[in-house]
């Protein structure tokens, strides 16, 4: 048994979330508001609730708001180091960037934009239990061939690291948490821009390395684009995602302090409403993210869409599998359909943008 208050966690939180823009532009990804707390605390509360002490946060995008969200981690009952990149170094470059501040022989390291229910202690046991030198915490998805591929043998060793194919030999795909001795960290090379899943892991392989696959089907998301961050926000709310950070009852929707929503209005498929934000009666949400400020008005229509900070959606809006930006104004009666996305502080009039004939 692996005693977790001996082991180092290791965030990856350096990269720009270009595919979330425009929201990202004023925020890291992990930052983001995902059922009404900034997206790094539900995985922080997930690694403090496994006995788990210490964090280094890797950071390169826009790093001081790590440090000023979290400080030094004592509120959440945790201990966090920072470690900023002068530039990217990719994934595998940001594990070795951290070794000086690892305090213990035992390290797991996240993506920073993942959302997970996995068992951190089965994980860390797994990974005592078999000797590894690596252990890939591994999920099993309906349609491995949107993934790269990760193959184990009967004995739970990783045989091959396999990219994209029509035709995968396995169902496993890589989850973006693993267990590493911290010898092995040591090896890896410093100084330069290097990709764990591409360069560090198949060169342990062919060194004889023991990498080892912890396999469950617990929940798992990539947060990465529009579409998986609606579903994961949504997920957290209805308590279909697992999060110690949250103790609001589960349910179509959540609505937090100083948020108002005027009679008539509705609420479904695990909406946040922001605080102070404001929503107007027969206005229909839908699996929205609507973040803190926002004005929603009269009859409008929001469906799977993420709306940012102190943004305006006119009476009667359309807004379906959209991301509008901080400070947007969408007029009355516009219709954003299909992956729109309004960067910041643009004003479309009222009417401006239709899929529609009709007024």
């Amino acid at each position: 048994m692996v005693n977790p208050a001996e082991v180092d966690a290791v965030i990856l939180v350096g990269g720009m979330g270009t595919r979330l823009r425009p929201l990202t532009l004023s925020a890291p990804k992990p930052m983001l508001p995902t059922a009404g707390l900034p997206f790094l605390t539900h995985l922080l509360s997930r690694i403090a609730d496994a006995g788990i002490e210490h964090v280094v946060l890797s950071t390169s995008y826009k790093a001081g708001v790590f440090e000023a969200e979290f400080g030094d981690g004592s509120k959440l009952g945790l201990q966090i180091d920072y470690v900023v990149e002068d530039e990217p170094l990719g994934t595998g470059g940001g594990i070795a960037n951290v070794v000086p501040r690892l305090r213990h022989d035992t390290a797991v390291v996240f993506n920073g934009d993942v959302l997970s229910g996995c068992d951190l202690r089965a994980l860390l046991d797994s990974h005592s239990e078999h000797g590894a030198d690596v252990t890939l915490h591994l999920v099993r998805v309906g349609d491995p061939r949107a993934f790269g591929c990760v193959p184990t043998d009967s004995d739970n060793r990783v045989t091959a690291f396999l990219e994209k194919t029509q035709d995968p030999p396995t169902d496993q795909i890589n989850a973006g948490c693993y267990v590493f001795r911290r010898s092995v960290i040591e090896q890896i090379p410093t100084g330069r821009a290097l990709s764990v899943e591409r360069e560090v892991f198949p060169g342990l392989l062919a060194d004889g390395h023991k990498v080892c696959g912890y396999v469950d089907a617990t929940y798992w998301r990539d947060m990465g684009t529009p579409e998986d961050f609606v579903r994961g926000s949504a997920d957290l709310v209805r308590g279909i995602a697992p999060s110690p950070a949250l103790t609001h009852q589960r349910g179509e929707k959540l609505v937090h302090d100083g948020a108002s929503v005027a009679p008539g209005a509705l609420l479904i498929g695990g909406t946040v409403i922001g605080r102070g934000a404001e929503i107007a009666g027969g206005a229909r949400l839908d699996g929205a993210v609507i973040f803190d400020g926002v004005k929603v008005g009269a009859g409008a229509v929001i469906e799977r869409s993420i709306i940012g900070f102190g943004a305006h959606v006119g009476p009667r809006a359309l807004i379906r599998d959209g991301v509008i930006g901080d400070g947007a104004d969408i007029g009355a009666r516009c219709e954003l359909l299909r992956g729109a996305r309004v960067w910041p502080g643009i004003t479309i009039p009222d009417g401006g943008i239709r899929f529609s004939t009709d007024l």
